[in-house]
């Protein structure tokens, strides 16, 4: 059997890969424990000078990067190369934390005659990476490369839409000296996934994708044998909130970017908004404004920077969820006819602007994913302590922004705080949104999944032994890591 990529704008035959049989699948896997046990032994500073080649070897396919992922999947060809830097700046940033996230931890501080304690992080073996398509390199590198270089061996499952993405991540490892069979890629099948996730071999999933096929994900890696870990980064509806003193000219710029950037194929893409009712016509009219000069179409083209969503039926879904807002009281405020390449039966969806809208909408809490934001009547939100409420009225919770003079008005940063903590998402923003810092944990809430990726809190793919050296007697220990959840506070200040 065998997939099929279809590019979203021309809807035609990309790439056709094979799917390996039953058999076949095993032997991989056998072969990434055999890797695995001799790359245990390697020394950690030999791992990171392949992990630093390897940087160096995927600069070198930036042109490769950006050209099949805009083929793959529609992301304007001026924006491709975003991903590059994106995922050079992440790589980066987890190898120079590598040494101090690994290290052992001593207890020096409480020493007691006779014993030497500290704990030591060692690999779990097998890891499986289930990556998306939305933004293959960076969420596939947040995985790949700290399992790699904590001893672990790693296959990886790109999704069918972008099965190029992680062959050429492979190409770069495999330039860099990483030995073989360390990083496997394999294109499965649902069933095929599904077999590999309960093989024995395999001791971590780490998923990215949609909140059904994590829940599957995450029962069947339960049922098999092992309790093997899972980690799940799945969807978002997040949301952003203008407050009286917020600069709009910045503030609506930004958020029209986090609503409409890939299409708002994010899972952190901005997608519902409350605005000070003070502020509310002032902002929407700004906001429009922006969104009107979008160009939709080929995304090969050098002044398109809108394009494609990744397949028809996603765009009949985000048109039907469009539709039925409007059918209960919404308004659109933009004119289809500026964009003249959205045409049903395509990918090609137009952007769009809702006013009136309330939570009884699927538009304002179920996800989205696609180029659609809906904005709540001014008079709805008229404090802190309403906006608050809006926000954490989702299932979801990946990130939430706020937008406020923080800069200028210490209350304002106070303000800013208060919300952070009463916020029950994963990261929390002043005056930016739809951003990754490598340094901060990326991890949700609720339904936006488990486990955390990025930061050295992200170097979730070791095992935490404590060794009491004296009596030789391993101690298992829960720690404060498993008994609390990390939450990101990203805060730009300045803005101007």
């Amino acid at each position: 059997m065998a997939q099929v990529t279809l590019s979203p704008h021309t809807q035609e035959s990309y790439v056709t890969r094979d799917y390996p049989s039953v058999q076949e699948l095993e032997v991989i896997a056998e072969r990434a424990h055999s890797a695995q046990t001799l790359w245990a032994e390697v020394p950690l500073d030999d791992r990171i000078k392949i992990a630093e080649k390897f940087v160096e070897e995927f600069q070198k396919l930036s042109d490769e990067v950006a050209t099949t992922l805009t083929a793959q999947m529609g992301r304007p060809i001026k924006q491709s190369p975003g991903e590059v830097r994106g995922t050079v700046e992440r790589a980066k940033y987890m190898i120079s934390i590598a040494r101090s996230s690994l290290a052992d931890v001593e207890f020096k501080d409480t020493y007691k005659p006779g014993f030497r304690r500290f704990i030591k992080r060692v690999p779990l073996g097998v890891v499986l990476v289930i990556a998306p398509w939305n933004y293959p390199y960076l969420t596939s590198i947040n995985s790949v490369l700290p399992a790699l270089l904590s001893g672990n061996s790693v296959i990886l499952k790109p999704s069918p839409q972008t099965p190029v993405t992680g062959e050429l991540l492979q190409k770069a490892f495999i330039a860099a000296g990483l030995p073989e069979n360390l990083l496997q890629v394999v294109h499965l099948s649902p069933e095929l996934a599904e077999a590999l996730i309960k093989n024995p071999l395999v001791k971590f999933v780490s998923f990215t994708g949609s909140v059904a096929t994590g829940h599957l994900v995450a029962k069947e890696a339960t049922l098999a044998d092992g309790f093997k870990g899972v980690a799940l980064e799945l969807g978002g509806k997040d949301a952003a909130y203008v407050r009286e003193d917020a600069d709009l000219d910045y503030t609506a710029a930004e958020l029209v970017d986090g609503a409409f950037f890939n299409s708002g194929q994010s899972c952190c893409a901005i997608e519902r908004i409350y605005v000070h009712q003070s502020k509310y016509d002032d902002f929407v009219n700004k906001f429009v404004d922006i969104a009107k000069t979008y160009k939709l179409g080929d995304p090969t083209k050098e002044d398109v920077n809108l394009g494609p969503v990744v397949n028809v039926g996603s765009a009949d879904k985000i048109r039907k969820q469009v539709q039925d807002a409007v059918k209960a009281g919404a308004k659109p405020l933009l004119s289809e006819q500026l964009f003249p390449a959205a045409k049903e039966g395509t990918a090609f969806v137009a952007p769009q602007v809702l006013v009136d809208v309330d939570h009884n909408m699927d538009v304002m809490t179920e996800e989205t994913f696609g180029p659609i934001v809906g904005i709540m009547k001014a008079r709805v939100v008229s404090d802190d302590r309403e906006a608050l409420h809006l926000m954490n009225d989702s299932k979801y919770g990946l990130t939430a922004s706020i937008w406020t003079n923080a800069a200028g008005d210490p209350k304002s940063e106070e303000a800013f705080l208060k919300l952070c903590d009463g916020l029950d998402v994963g990261t929390v923003f002043l005056n930016r949104c739809d951003y990754l810092d490598p340094a901060l944990a990326w991890t949700g809430s609720k339904d936006s999944g488990r486990g955390v990726s990025l930061s050295k809190f992200g170097e979730h793919l070791t095992l935490l032994a404590r060794l009491l050296v004296r009596k030789e007697l391993t101690e298992w220990e829960t720690g404060y890591d498993q008994l609390t959840r990390a939450k990101s506070v990203h805060m730009k200040i300045k803005t101007s």
